[in-house]
């Protein structure tokens, strides 16, 4: 595509934190003899744009085109501009922020010394074709004027300020030209300075192909309550997205919003928002915005360019009549996602869970898997790794995950290493396989769970790379042990796990190395797949030699998060795996049948229950009230998955985290049983292999492949003979499916069989007590 490549600004000037510049406003204004058979609009901006014309905005979604690192990925965007065009005098307006290009509020991971740091800058070319063939082409150069623009400070990460009373009403409009001696907010041509060339950054340029962002709920608050100098308002849910102010104020009149997730002891907090490690005097103004009323009416206003993760907006400058539920209409976004699987049962826990994991990961796809809305908004790497199998299954993130991996690859490093957060300025190297794994996880699981290779394809040049990384980043031993290890244990926030990272990073890069060497071998390249296998042999040698006492069947660290991802991941031979699950069962028991992992032996621990059959222990332990579970985050307030299992007693950290969000896959296929692509050979072949779980009635779930939709749904009989127990089991499959359906030991089908083609239909399954 030939992309529009003169960058222009409204100037060199840069925003700090002690120093703001107003986002600007560019416009520029051309004649149509009349109305075009077509025109098509490509534009970019560095960091962020709107676009209009005639008045009319055409913008996608907030926070357009993309995020990304601009020297890596420069994205632009594709609009028909021909419903908006007209004869005669025609204008196309634009606004920039920050974003990216200017992300000050990102010092702690060095975006604030970014090589491509600047003021935001933007390039556009409308080509418009006449009815009588002539071509005319408006794009970006120094014709183009500018002037600052009310919105006097943007920042992804803290917040904006917007002064009304700087408007210009109908700036990107042709009406305004003919102004000249109205109003002071009229247009006068004498205001506006023509813009400045400017060198872009370096990065390729690619249309977007992530699906956009969309408003999935308008919520009111569920109470307000006076609090401090204010009000705060309470909208029942930790979701993300930006508040919608509707107000009649008074010329001048300041009303500051901050945004925040926890709120205890009559204290709303922000704590968990900030980084104490860091001498930050700008606290108050992370996840705020200021808004200077214009006077003289009803005024609305929306930040353009940043959005919060929130659940509570303390409200200061208003007047106690002000302070009424239509003040404030919160707009939760997420990505613009089809949904692909569900899950629900008789458990109401099961179910909140369900849908706060379906939160949490719309909360944080805003363009890219996120690890937290509001106090980083970083992609990283580990946490996309651990949730794109989860993510797959209930939403269409296929599109979104592509792009991000598309900038996961531009940001590898020339030695095959990858940075923990993407994009990046160059920080965060050296997370270790965990973290790293997803150069392979999400073509694999696009494989898996969509049958397509071209992710696998493109991405293998780049997974070759990163094995030749990983093989020399062995030790003495032959093990791996660099980075990060179980993240976040129970108990504990960040490090200090019980598994050693020598178990958690070579058992990961055993499995990474076995997801390779099969997507090599589905793709014809058998001396990729040898490699890829040879070093997986290496490793399991090593793992089995030092960190397996097999007298006793134990993984080095005696914990849940050793024993399971070993299991899990095939360290032990089949033979001894009775054995050393028997031993993961006893830590288990040991630890109050508590699950007591991190984030990397929690993505496992729960099928290996259920896939040696203590699918009921399982359950039980995500769902139990007490301290430590998944039910007591329910017990105590949770609307999203938190970072953390920390005791009551500790102070929180983000309530809207999505890297233990696997319960839900877990809940998909082994609770309500489909296993899509089993065999890893056909991703229209399923298998119904449900957990009648004890403590349920009945439960449900679909999933869509590539096919058609499949569902299934099992409840329990009560008329039953004294001595049986009966299930029915309901399938729906569509056309092109196959399959089949596996009971679980002890159940039979009516006819004394345990396994039947998967069609559908009714059963009838019978367990003799």
């Amino acid at each position: 595509m030939n992309f529009p490549c003169q960058f222009i600004s409204a100037g060199e000037d840069f925003a700090d934190f002690n120093h703001q510049v107003p986002a600007p406003y560019i416009r520029k204004e051309f004649m149509l003899r009349d109305i075009p058979e077509s025109a098509e609009l490509l534009i970019t901006g560095l960091g962020f744009y709107r676009v209009f014309i005639n008045g009319t905005e055409l913008t996608k979604c907030i926070l357009a085109p993309y995020i990304s690192n601009p020297d890596d990925i420069i994205y632009y965007d594709r609009y028909d501009a021909l419903p908006y065009l007209t004869e005669g005098s025609n204008v196309i307006g634009i606004i920039l922020g920050n974003g990216m290009q200017n992300a000050y509020g990102g010092f702690v991971w060095a975006f604030d010394k970014a090589r491509w740091r600047g003021a935001p800058m933007t390039a556009l070319r409308l080509d418009i074709l006449l009815n009588d063939g002539a071509h005319i082409i408006v794009e970006s150069d120094t014709t183009f004027r500018t002037h600052p623009s009310p919105l006097l400070e943007d920042e992804l990460r803290c917040g904006e300020c917007y002064d009304a009373r700087l408007g210009i009403d109908n700036w990107c409009s042709p009406a305004c030209s003919s102004v000249e001696d109205g109003p002071a907010s009229a247009f006068r041509e004498e205001d506006w300075k023509p813009v400045i060339r400017v060198t872009p950054p370096r990065g390729e340029m690619r249309l977007c192909k992530a699906s956009p962002i969309k408003v999935y709920e308008r919520r009111r608050a569920v109470s307000i309550i006076p609090y401090g100098d204010g009000y705060l308002y309470d909208f029942g849910v930790d979701a993300a997205g930006i508040c919608e102010l509707r107000i009649m104020g008074t010329p001048g009149q300041e009303i500051r919003i901050s945004y925040a997730e926890w709120y205890h002891d009559g204290i709303l907090e922000k704590k968990n928002l900030m980084f104490p490690e860091y001498d930050f005097p700008y606290t108050d103004r992370v996840q705020d915005s200021c808004y200077i009323c214009r006077g003289g009416g009803e005024e609305t206003y929306m930040p353009s360019f940043t959005y919060y993760g929130f659940r509570y907006a303390y409200v200061r400058g208003i007047k106690e009549e002000q302070a009424v539920p239509e003040l404030l209409t919160y707009h939760i976004c997420g990505g613009a996602f089809e949904e692909n699987g569900s899950f629900s049962c008789s458990d109401e826990t099961a179910n909140q869970l369900q849908a706060m994991t379906r939160r949490a990961t719309l909360s944080n796809f805003l363009w890219f898997p996120t690890d937290c809305p509001h106090r980083e908004k970083n992609g990283w790497t580990g946490d996309a790794a651990l949730s794109a199998e989860h993510m797959l299954l209930n939403l269409s993130v296929e599109d979104s995950m592509r792009e991000w991996l598309r900038n996961v690859e531009a940001a590898q490093a020339p030695d095959g290493g990858l940075p923990g957060i993407v994009p990046t300025g160059g920080w965060g190297f050296g997370n270790g396989p965990a973290w790293d794994q997803v150069i392979v996880e999400i073509p694999f699981c696009l494989f898996k769970l969509r049958g397509e290779l071209d992710t696998a394809r493109e991405a293998a040049p780049y997974i070759f790379r990163y094995l030749f990384s990983l093989s020399g980043s062995r030790n003495k031993r032959g093990l791996v042990d660099t980075g990060l290890g179980d993240w976040c244990e129970t108990g504990k926030s960040g490090g200090g796990h019980k598994a050693p990272i020598e178990v958690t990073d070579t058992a990961i890069s055993v499995h990474l190395l076995e997801e390779a060497g099969l997507l090599f071998r589905k793709l014809g390249m058998e001396s990729e797949a040898r490699y890829a296998r040879k070093l997986r042999e290496d490793l399991k040698k090593a793992f089995r030699k030092y960190l397996i006492d097999f007298s006793t069947m134990t993984v080095a660290g005696s914990c849940e998060a050793s024993q399971s991802m070993a299991i899990y991941y095939g360290l032990f031979k089949k033979p001894e795996r009775p054995a050393a699950f028997k031993r993961l069962l006893e830590i288990i028991h040991q630890n109050g049948d508590h699950m007591n992992a991190g984030a990397l032996g929690l993505r496992v621990l729960f099928h290996v229950l259920s896939e040696y059959g203590q699918a009921d222990l399982a359950y039980e332990m995500i769902t139990r009230k007490d301290y430590p579970s998944y039910g007591n985050w329910i017990a105590r307030g949770a609307t999203s998955l938190w970072e953390d299992f920390l005791p009551p007693e500790a102070d929180a950290h983000s309530r809207n985290h999505h890297f233990f969000g696997d319960i839900s896959s877990w809940f998909i296929q082994a609770v309500a049983g489909i296993v899509p692509n089993p065999y890893m050979e056909d991703a229209d072949y399923c298998l119904v292999k449900p957990h009648f779980i004890r403590a349920l009635a009945y439960a449900q779930g679909s999933c869509r492949l590539p096919s058609g939709w499949i569902s299934a749904h099992w409840s329990r009989l009560e008329d039953c003979r004294e001595g049986e127990e009966v299930i029915r089991l309901e399938i729906t499959v569509e056309n092109g499916l196959r399959g089949r359906i596996l009971l679980p030991a002890g159940w039979e089908f009516e006819d004394g069989f345990c396994e039947k083609p998967m069609k559908t239909g009714t059963y009838l399954c019978i367990s003799r007590l």
